[in-house]
C-alpha cells in the first residue's frame, strides 16, 4: 500500500499508525527485503519533503530496524528513568548491527534528548548526566520537563501546541526543534 500523508497544518503532514498495523511485524517477518519495507514505501514521497520523523515503538523489532534502514539520522528521546538508560545499550547495539550488515552504513545518533525530566529527582539529575558523559556534545541542552499538558495533548487528539501553547511542554519542544535545526544548519 502507498503511504498516504495527512496534512495536520501547512507544513506538517502526518503517516498515522492503526490497529492492523500491530501485525506488520509478523506479516513481513519472513519475507526478503524485510529491513528495506519503510524504504520503498517512502521512495515517491522522499523529495516532497525536507524532514522525514519516525517515530518509533519503544521495541527493537522490524520497525525500528525500518525505520533505521530509511534514516539518516536518528535523535533518542530518553526518559530521565533508569530502565530508559539500561535499553540505550541495545538500541545501540541494534544500530550498529544495521550499519555493519551494510543494511544502512551512515546510520548514527545524531543528537538525545531527555524527557520527561523532574530537576528535583535526584535520580533524573543523574541520568542526565550520565547521558552527558556518555554522548557527549550530541546530548541537546534542551530538557523536555514533565509536564501534565504533554500527556493530556495526545488523550484531546491534538498536538501540545494547539492544546496548550503557553505550557512549559511547548516552550520545550519549540526549543528542542530550534536547537536541531541551528545544529543542522552548522553541518
Amino acid at each position: 500500500y502507498p503511504l498516504s500523508p495527512y496534512q495536520i497544518h501547512e507544513k506538517l503532514h502526518l503517516v498515522a499508525s492503526c490497529l492492523d498495523f500491530a501485525g506488520i511485524e509478523l506479516e513481513i517477518g519472513g519475507k526478503m527485503g524485510r529491513e528495506r519495507v519503510l524504504t520503498k514505501l517512502l521512495a515517491p514521497l522522499i523529495d516532497q519533503y525536507d524532514y522525514i520523523l519516525f517515530d518509533c515503538p519503544p521495541s527493537l523489532g522490524l520497525i525500528t530496524v525500518n525505520a533505521f534502514c530509511a534514516a539518516d539520522k536518528v535523535y533518542i528521546p530518553l526518559q530521565a528513568q533508569f530502565l530508559a538508560l539500561h535499553g540505550l545499550d541495545k538500541l545501540i547495539e541494534v544500530m550498529k548491527m544495521v550499519r555493519d550488515e551494510k543494511l544502512n552504513p551512515i546510520i548514527d545518533v545524531e543528537g538525545v534528548f531527555v524527557t520527561q525530566y523532574d530537576k528535583r529527582k535526584v535520580l533524573n539529575r543523574d541520568i542526565s548526566e550520565s547521558v552527558r558523559t556518555y554522548f557527549k556534545e550530541k546530548v541537546f541542552e534542551t530538557i523536555i520537563r514533565d509536564n501534565v499538558s504533554l500527556a493530556e495533548a495526545p488523550a484531546s487528539s491534538q498536538d501540545i501546541f494547539s492544546y496548550a501553547p503557553d505550557s512549559p511542554g511547548a516552550k520545550d519542544y519549540k526549543d528542542l526543534v530550534t536547537e536541531i535545526l541551528k545544529r543542522d544548519k552548522t553541518k
